[in-house]
């Protein structure tokens, strides 16, 4: 394929050195004519492994080639892609600068190409900037519609600088967030033959991706730091101790717990969290991210109440107890502390878990139960259509098979909240009866 690439930094230079060693041809377009030189003469404009040999060897094939004018660049390919910088405004704010003037100038060559024509950003931009922004500057600078005229695909990258050529050519995944399915097919077959896992998504969704994974990146570097400063201050070897929890991939290093939902709760991940900070506290450490975990549990589960006492409603009945599926343990249950807290406000509440049972609990669970809620033999059933019938908020709470087979003899006037996210939410979401606590 004839690919153009705006945008001659780190992203961009590694981007157009692998494509054009690939076996397409690219058209390098950059505002510094020196980053343009330096490539003109088989050159990098950048350090990084392996870059140099790679510019080398695609500039003397006539594989990597460099444009001055934006237009020629765009009519000799039939794919621009973006990859210009997107540095931090006033506030953190994000600065779309270049992005706009790439896209007008993208957009005003276009509106002398004839042919279909994809522009793909690769730069970092957050959710919304790409079809509210960028999309309206090209088709006004263009004069044609996308989808329609030409396609626009958001692709971003995940390349480490030191690395940045390995991990283009084995990628962790390929993300292609697309305008029409015709732009995301020609995109990904860029990238035909590479390992990893694909996604054809829609364009926010793949804007937000790169957020997430740099967002996770920053947490995992201030989470091991600060559990190395506990270590350190108690006398342990850090990484002695790390060793052991980066062996667990079924728990620690895995998707366990990473989907989002209700906030978590029971006997462990409180009182440990809560341990950790104690011994921190101890001998004088400040660990400001693991000691506002608890803290964004908190926020977490006062959104919940906050979005059920937004809908004006006052009968409530709640579909699962246990802080865990499958189990009867009450213990820190963040669906005790809900109800309590509803009831505290004035709600009537009922509630239903098929797994908790008055006659049942005993010891820490029934002792828990009867601190944070004293009424509960007037609020938990085991009648699943009782608390049905009674609700108008119906909070789902659990998928148990009970509570499942309940979700579909819902009335139009009752309004879900889902805490769990349910089997068919996606089919929900735009539905006005229903409210994702975090979808």
């Amino acid at each position: 394929m004839r690919l153009s690439v705006f945008g001659l930094g780190y992203v961009g230079c590694v981007s157009a050195a692998c494509m054009a060693a690939r076996g397409h041809l690219v058209l390098g377009v950059d505002a510094n004519p020196q980053k343009t030189a330096f490539i003109a003469e088989g050159r990098t404009p950048i350090v990084e492994e392996r870059i140099g040999e790679v510019i080398a060897d695609v500039v003397a094939t006539g594989a990597l080639q460099v444009r001055d004018d934006p237009t020629v660049a765009v009519h000799e390919s039939d794919v621009s892609i973006v990859c210009v910088g997107t540095p931090s405004g006033p506030g953190g704010a994000l600065s779309t600068e270049y992005l706009e003037r790439a896209s007008q100038q993208i957009g005003a060559a276009l509106a002398t190409k004839s042919g279909w024509h994809v522009v793909v950003y690769r730069s970092t931009m957050i959710p919304g900037t790409c079809e509210n922004l960028l999309i309206p500057l090209l088709e006004k600078s263009s004069g044609k519609t996308v989808g329609v005229d030409f396609g626009v695909c958001v692709n971003p990258e995940f390349l480490r600088e030191g690395t940045s050529v390995r991990d283009f050519l084995d990628p962790p995944k390929t993300v292609v967030g697309q305008s029409d399915d015709r732009s995301g097919e020609m995109v990904m077959s860029l990238y035909a033959g590479l390992p990893g896992p694909r996604f054809q998504i829609p364009i926010a969704v793949a804007e937000m991706t790169k957020y997430v994974d740099n967002g996770f990146h920053a947490l995992k570097v201030a989470f091991a730091n600060e559990i190395g400063a506990v270590c350190a201050a108690e006398g342990l070897d850090s990484h002695a101790v790390m060793d052991v929890f980066l062996a667990d991939t079924k728990l620690n290093i895995s998707p366990a717990y990473l989907r989002p939902g209700f906030a978590f709760g029971g006997s462990c991940l409180p009182k440990d969290v809560r341990a950790i900070i104690h011994t921190a506290r101890r001998h004088d450490l400040d660990i400001p991210l693991l000691s506002n975990v608890l803290v964004s549990n908190e926020t977490h589960l006062r959104r919940t109440v906050e979005t059920i006492t937004a809908l004006g409603r006052r009968r409530v009945g709640i579909f699962g107890l246990s802080f865990k599926a499958g189990t009867d343990d009450l213990r820190e249950s963040p669906l005790v502390e809900l109800a309590e807290r509803l009831v505290g406000k004035g709600y009537h509440v009922q509630i239903f878990d098929p797994n908790v049972a008055l006659s049942r609990l005993v010891g820490a669970n029934r002792a828990y139960l009867d601190e944070r809620l004293p009424h509960i033999s007037e609020l938990l059933t085991d009648d699943v259509d009782a608390v049905l019938a009674h609700a108008e908020i119906c909070v789902i709470g659990s998928r148990e098979p009970q509570v499942l087979r309940a979700v579909e003899d819902l009335r139009s006037d009752q309004v879900v909240v889902d805490l769990v996210r349910l089997p068919d939410a996606a089919d929900r979401r735009d539905l006005p009866n229903y409210t994702g606590i975090a979808w």
